[in-house]
């Protein structure tokens, strides 16, 4: 028995499907929700959400927000979200090196938390686009 998945973000409903389970990264670790999970309410953390429907994953960078879990509803207030096919590689790889250098230059505590969230996010991403790429030569 599946439950109801809503991924939304300020810009966009990302996703709004029944799913068998899902694998989220929260600010306590990670977690996995099944259906008739107990009812929950965290705050989620930069890294890869999985999607498990039919037997098939799906992978999504997820970017903080907030998930509430209800026994047949799960509803994800993401600050950013993406399917690994709407990553893109070049800006990944840019945002990458960008990141990189500002925490190499060691400026202001803020701009190095900035740098460390977009490198989080990059690398993710550019994990996704390399298991992609990986997936599509093995079929």
């Amino acid at each position: 028995m599946p439950f109801h998945l809503e991924i939304v973000t300020a810009e966009r409903v990302v996703l709004s499907d029944d799913v068998d389970q899902i694998n989220v990264p929260t600010k306590d670790g990670r977690i996995g929700i099944l259906p008739r999970h107990m009812p929950l309410l965290t705050i989620l953390d930069v890294g890869e959400l999985d999607i498990i429907k039919n037997g098939t994953k799906s992978a999504y960078v997820v970017t903080g927000g907030f998930m509430e879990v209800l026994p047949t509803r799960v509803t994800i207030l993401a600050d950013a979200a993406n399917r690994d096919d709407e990553i893109d590689q070049a800006r990944a790889e840019e945002t990458r090196r960008r990141a990189e250098a500002i925490l190499a230059q060691r400026r202001s505590d803020q701009e190095m938390a900035l740098a460390e969230a977009e490198l989080r996010r990059a690398l993710i991403e550019l994990k996704l686009v390399s298991l992609r790429n990986l997936k599509g030569r093995n079929q």
